[in-house]
Order: structure tokens, then C-alpha cells, then sequence
């Protein structure tokens, strides 16, 4: 062991290497990944759909931003946190996936009647919400009983920032229930405290406690010496953060938010430092690898670029007004790309089949890679510019090809072989 705990030298736990994951063994384990592998590229396509309808349907970003949030995203993480909850935490895989699948159901039809919510039926909306909380609460009790029922291990960290991650969706799902409801002033603070604890809560602390061990599984080295230490620390530091964040939001006290959201982002630094360390000695090369370091990357430029929208708008709503291009770098930049990058490392390893089938899923997956990450990020770099409206425009439909590019290889990898 090192003085910060990590076990030198150790392997990170690899989803679906211990116990037979990812094999069409007697747990079905492949075949429940199989299954659950269409909610998020289901809701990605119809995102993709959304985008040749969209200037017919006045609340497009109500529906545009919930169908990659709340469908795509949140799907993946209770399906994968649960999953790499079990991995590091050596616990024995559950007898059934009742209560998973009862939670997953749950879930999606929360998300319908969110998205019935933005579309003019407020009342459903909120209840949609109450079913999705419903459902991330449950999911909270899990990886908790599960956490609790283990021995210490060294990656339970891990497990902890999941436990932080739903805390904080708990906390915005309410706040985006209520903003279906109210009409008045206070509204433009609910949107910024809403769009802030989900993502830099929900989403970003999932995947900070994710890529202790995710990262250097997808570059195939060993994990970081003090790469445990670092992530206990930054959670504390990110919690603090989020906690100044949304307190700043609620009261528009400028200062406290723009100093919130300058600790979140301390955090982040000091969670990815040792995955910057291993990076340097093993350089990522494959899709996987640069679309998760690219995200990072947009996440800490849509932090400055939302520190100085906070810090310069005069009032809530002015903010809110402004907020667009950060919105637009956080869902493209950092959500989208991290996503996909992990969902193209997972699925072929979750999917079974020994060796060489996940070799050749990874390769399909895979095809054209540099291609699609240079393409998505020069069109998020042009995006993020003041450009004419032809710009943007043509910025977005670049970003709809790459997301193509990757649903094809996807989709067809959840159909091939069903046998």
C-alpha cells in the first residue's frame, strides 16, 4: 500500500472482468446489458430526430435538453453506477434485477411525464418529477445498503461520489418541478440553480468517482499512486463547492456563486490530476480515450465561461439569458462527449463473447474516431465563437453526424448476435 492508501502499482477494478460480467453465462449478464444499452441510445435517437423537427415545436429545448439529461444520461448512470458499484466493492451480484428494473421503469416514465411537462401539462410534469425521484431515491438506498453490507475497499470512493451525485439530483429535481409551476420573479434563479446542482452535481461528480477507475482501464495501465487520495479530497472540495453554488443562485449573492463555482472547479483539478499524470506515461488512443479527455477539457472552459456570466450579469435573468452558450458547451461538450466515450469502451466488453468479439466491437465502434473527435470539437470550438447564425447552423449539423457516427456501430451492435 502507499502512504495515500492507493495499492501501488494495482490494476483498477475492470467492469466486467470479475465475475463473469459481460459473458452470456448463467447470470445474463450480457443479455441484461443488451437490454438496458437501448434506453440511452433510444432517447439518443430520438435526439437526433428532435433535431430535424425542432422549429416546429415550440419548447425544443425544454425536450432537447431532458432527452439528453434526464433520458439518455441518467439511464446510463443508474445502470453503469450500479455496475461499477459492485465492481468496487467486491460485493456478490444481486439474486435478481427486479428492484433494478422496477427503478429503471420508474425512471422512464418519470422522464415522459417531465417532457409532457414542457410541452404544456404542468401538472404532469410534476409528476413525472415525483416519479423520477422516486426512482433516484431508490437508487440512492441501493449503492448505500450495498456500500454498508461491504468490506473496506480501496476504490469505495468511488461509491461515495455516487452517493453525493444522487444527493444533489434529489435536491434539483424538486427546484425543476417547481419551475413548471411558477410564473414570477424568482423563476430565472430556480433555472440557474436547477441547470447548476444537475450538472455539476448529478452528472459531474458521477463522472469524477467513475474515472478513478474507468480512466485508466480505458488506457490500459495501471491506476495513478495517490489517485485515491486525490478523489477523497475533491469530493469534500466539490460538496463545498456545490453547497456555496446553489446557496449564491438562490440568494443571488454574485460573489458566493462565482466563489462556488471557482471551488467546484478546484475540485475537478484535483480529481483529474492523477489521471493527467497517467495520461502523459500511456497517451490515450482510441475513441474512448480522447472523446472522455476532450469532455473534461470543455467542462473546465464551460466553468470559466460561466463564471463570467455570473459574474457580469445584473440580475438573475439577464443570466439566464446569457446562460445559452454555456448550456450548449456543458450538454455537447462535456455530457455528450463523455457519454459516448464511455458507452464506446463498455458495450462491447458488457456485450460478451470472449476476446475477439469484444475486439471487433471496439473496432466497429471505433471506426473513424479521429475523424469524429476532431470534427466535434473543432465544431464546439466554432460554436463557442461569436460567428454568424450560417456558422452555428453548420457547427450543428456537424455535431448531429458525429453523434450518428456513433449511434450506427452502436445500435448495430445491440442487434447483431441477439441469439
Amino acid at each position: 500500500m502507499t502512504s495515500s492508501g492507493t495499492p501501488a502499482g494495482s490494476r483498477a477494478p475492470v467492469p466486467g472482468a470479475d465475475r463473469g460480467v459481460g459473458s452470456a453465462g448463467p447470470t445474463g449478464r450480457a443479455a441484461w446489458h443488451r437490454r438496458v444499452a437501448a434506453l440511452p441510445l433510444g432517447y439518443l435517437t430520438v435526439l437526433v430526430g428532435l433535431a430535424f423537427v425542432h422549429p416546429f415545436l415550440p419548447s425544443w429545448h425544454w425536450f432537447a435538453v431532458h432527452l439528453l439529461l434526464l433520458g439518455a444520461v441518467t439511464n446510463a448512470i443508474l445502470v453503469w453506477s450500479t455496475h461499477f458499484a459492485a465492481a468496487v466493492l467486491r460485493v456478490p451480484p444481486p439474486a435478481g434485477r427486479r428492484a433494478e428494473v422496477a427503478r429503471l421503469a420508474l425512471l422512464n416514465v418519470g422522464i415522459l411525464g417531465v417532457l409532457a411537462g414542457g410541452a404544456g401539462w404542468p401538472m404532469l410534469g410534476v409528476a413525472g418529477a415525483a416519479a423520477a425521484f422516486a426512482a433516484v431515491s431508490a437508487h440512492l438506498w441501493s449503492l448505500a445498503a450495498r456500500l454498508r453490507a461491504s468490506l473496506p475497499a480501496p476504490f469505495g470512493i468511488t461509491v461515495r461520489y455516487y452517493l453525493a451525485a444522487a444527493t444533489a439530483l434529489l435536491v434539483g429535481i424538486p427546484v425543476g418541478a417547481w419551475m413548471l409551476v411558477v410564473d414570477d420573479d424568482e423563476q430565472p434563479r430556480l433555472v440557474l440553480f436547477h441547470a447548476h446542482v444537475n450538472l455539476l452535481g448529478w452528472v459531474t461528480l458521477t463522472v469524477l468517482g467513475t474515472l478513478l477507475t474507468l480512466w485508466p482501464t480505458v488506457l490500459r495501465t495501471r491506476i495513478a499512486d495517490g489517485a485515491v487520495r486525490a478523489a477523497t479530497v475533491a469530493l469534500r472540495v466539490a460538496v463545498a463547492g456545490l453547497a456555496l453554488l446553489g446557496v449564491g443562485l438562490l440568494a443571488w449573492w454574485r460573489p458566493v456563486a462565482v466563489g462556488g463555482l471557482a471551488v467546484v472547479a478546484v475540485a475537478v483539478l484535483i480529481a483529474l490530476r492523477p489521471a493527467v499524470g497517467i495520461a502523459r506515461t500511456r497517451p490515450p488512443s482510441s475513441f474512448a480515450a480522447w472523446s472522455i479527455a476532450a469532455a473534461l477539457g470543455w467542462l473546465l472552459v464551460a466553468g470559466a465561461v460561466d463564471a463570467g456570466v455570473l459574474a457580469t450579469a445584473p440580475n438573475p435573468a439577464v443570466a439566464v439569458d446569457r446562460f445559452g452558450t454555456v448550456l450548449t458547451l456543458l450538454l455537447a461538450g462535456f455530457v455528450g462527449q463523455v457519454l459516448l466515450g464511455a458507452l464506446a469502451y463498455l458495450l462491447p466488453m458488457a456485450l460478451g463473447g470472449g476476446p475477439g468479439s469484444v475486439r471487433r466491437r471496439t473496432a466497429r465502434m471505433e471506426r473513424h474516431w479521429p475523424q469524429r473527435v476532431a470534427m466535434t470539437n473543432a465544431a464546439l470550438t466554432a460554436f463557442a465563437l461569436p460567428v454568424p447564425p450560417a456558422v452555428r447552423i453548420t457547427t450543428s449539423l456537424l455535431l448531429l453526424v458525429a453523434l450518428l457516427q456513433f449511434l450506427v456501430p452502436a445500435v448495430h451492435l445491440l442487434l447483431a448476435d441477439r441469439g
